[in-house]
């Protein structure tokens, strides 16, 4: 197995006059993306840092955020890339939870730059510092088992979890991809999703490795996107549902010319076959792939291709068998197998496997149990060994392709001295798959409306975790018999009529 080190090398040896990335008017050759990574662990290591040490990043998608994802783990540092929708408390919890010595940033950093020994802004402190470093050689004292990167996902207690990925973990789930989405040396690859989920970079080292160019979106729009698809020929891009439903009414709208398309996938939450059906139409000569994982995971662990073929068949609402060196089991809660077609919880083992959780080892335990990842999402799979996702044992959400842990919202709504009780859900919705949802019940003499709630909310917490609507009740929310609250009775009403509790 390789460190992250090595395609960038490949790629430099290889291709070294080939265009490796184009970002808006900056276009940089294989060569010299590789001289700019070496100089950007220079110029790191100059900065006083030792292996090991934590970088993060807080940017939109460019040239310097595939060096940062590149050059940070094969220089011997861990990457630590943040999330630019979380509000600062977060993200400040992030920064100071692993630990982070340097903080490139591409917006002003606010209180967050008191969390770091180093503030690099991105464009002009950045080129600043690569202009008087040394170049150092990546890979050098870096092994496959060593940490990579840290990406920060939603807690089941209320606190955003650094999920720890090695060098090994990533290299594996690129090979996983590669083998169920071939690239070839000609494919242009448009990077739309956000490089921040792992979703976002996975796609990154397979295109440096198969000597491909990435064309890079700095924040998505769809306009923009189409436009990109048009002027650069590009031939795949991965998205969340959203995403797709978005191009696909631009370019319904505002056709452009887009035949060069020969791939769209898709991950981050269940999409709608309307979608599907949509994307399809607007663009017809890309096949559509569904893949489908978590973060813990690096982060894929099936693949769907060719849904364009299966929109009218049952198989679209899967998400796809086990993808090559994934091994998917559906197991009962005493890790037993369930039959074919019953339900069980997803338990995925593999080399894709997180190492665990940074600094919470009860919540490691919790999900790792000999060597496989349980992934909270219930599921079963058929005679042909495709998964159809049913709903989610982890009190999670997914919009728009965001997990939101509902302890999290939870536990903001229990800071107001309002909420006697509080419990959050998903609901469905048409655009964004699940919608937040909260019910409280007040404390007596309170007099306090949604709208207020809503807003208390969207002051702690990042927009996508503030729930869409609240309502509020003076009876006290049920109840089994231990006490725990039964989320399920007050989700059902929104759920009625669907065949599963995932959207």
């Amino acid at each position: 197995m390789h460190t992250l080190a090595e395609p960038i090398k490949y790629a430099a040896q290889m291709a070294a006059a080939k265009t490796a990335v184009i970002d808006g008017c900056m276009s940089l050759s294989y060569a010299e993306l590789h001289r700019r990574c070496r100089l950007l662990a220079g110029s790191l290591t100059a900065l006083g840092l030792n292996k090991g040490d934590r970088v993060a990043i807080l940017a939109g998608n460019g040239h310097r955020y595939i060096e940062t994802y590149v050059a940070v783990p094969a220089a011997g540092f861990v990457v630590v890339p943040l999330n630019t929708r979380h509000a600062e408390a977060e993200l400040k919890y992030a920064l100071e939870d692993s630990a982070s010595r340097v903080l490139l940033v591409d917006r002003d950093p606010g209180a967050l730059a008191d969390c770091v020994d180093h503030v690099v802004m991105i464009p002009d402190a950045y080129e600043e510092l690569l202009a008087n470093a040394a170049e150092q050689n990546l890979g050098t004292g870096v092994s496959e088992n060593d940490l990579a990167g840290l990406f920060y996902t939603g807690g089941t207690t209320g606190k955003s979890k650094g999920v720890m990925l090695s060098h090994r973990n990533l290299i594996a789930n690129t090979y996983h991809f590669l083998a169920g989405v071939p690239q070839k040396e000609s494919d242009v690859v448009l990077v739309m999703a956000p490089m921040f989920h792992a979703a976002g970079s996975n796609g990154v080292l397979a295109n440096i490795w198969t000597l491909g160019t990435q064309v890079t979106l700095a924040a998505f729009d769809p306009a923009v996107a189409l436009d990109l698809i048009a002027s650069h020929g590009i031939t795949e891009t991965l998205g969340v549902p959203t995403m797709l439903a978005a191009i696909a009414e631009e370019q319904h709208a505002r056709p452009r010319r887009t035949d060069t398309l020969r791939m769209i996938a898709h991950g981050g939450s269940p999409i709608a076959t309307e979608v599907l059906r949509r994307t399809h139409s607007a663009f017809p000569s890309a096949e559509l792939v569904e893949v489908y994982g978590a973060t813990e995971l690096s982060p894929l662990c099936t693949i769907l291709n060719n849904e364009q073929q299966l929109i009218d068949s049952p198989i679209a609402r899967s998400c796809g068998r086990p993808a090559v060196g994934c091994e998917i089991r559906i197991l009962d809660p005493d890790g037993n197998e369930v039959d074919r077609g019953e339900i069980g919880e997803v338990v995925v083992r593999g080399p894709n496997v997180m190492l665990g959780y940074w600094n919470k080892q009860e919540q490691t335990q919790a999900v790792l149990k000999e060597g496989a990842y349980w992934t909270g999402d219930l599921a079963y799979m058929d005679a042909d060994g495709y998964v159809f996702l049913v709903d989610r044992s982890k009190d999670m959400i997914v919009s728009g392709g965001e997990n939101v842990y509902c302890t999290e919202v939870e536990e903001i709504l229990y800071q107001h001295p309002a909420v006697l009780e509080a419990a959050v859900f998903g609901v469905p919705d048409d655009k964004w798959g699940e919608s937040v949802w909260a019910v409280i019940v007040a404390r007596e003499g309170n007099n306090i409306d949604g709208q207020q709630i809503i807003e208390f909310c969207r002051e702690r917490i990042a927009t996508y975790k503030v729930p869409k609507g609240v309502d509020i009740q003076q009876e006290p929310l049920p109840k089994s018999g231990p006490g725990k609250v039964l989320k399920r009775e007050l989700r059902a009403p929104f759920w009625e009529g669907k065949e599963r509790a995932v959207n």
